[in-house]
């Protein structure tokens, strides 16, 4: 497998992320089939990555779970 290198992408704090600390999740909408994610309090403890399809399931089932 091969590294990818994260260090230059642009991250994006998810609308579920609060102000005061808690629920922080960042992600990088940007690579073309993959999706990372991380805890914004603390980037450098490591990054999930997930398929770009995988991950587009989940937003949907979070967003179908807010209605």
């Amino acid at each position: 497998m091969r590294a990818i290198d994260l260090s230059n992408i642009p991250w994006r704090k998810s609308s579920y992320s609060n102000s005061d600390g808690g629920n922080c999740v960042e992600f990088a909408p940007n690579l073309p089939s993959l999706v990372p994610v991380r805890d914004s309090k603390n980037p450098t403890h490591g990054t999930l990555l997930f398929g770009a399809d995988a991950w587009a399931e989940f937003v949907g089932s979070v967003k179908k779970q807010g209605q």
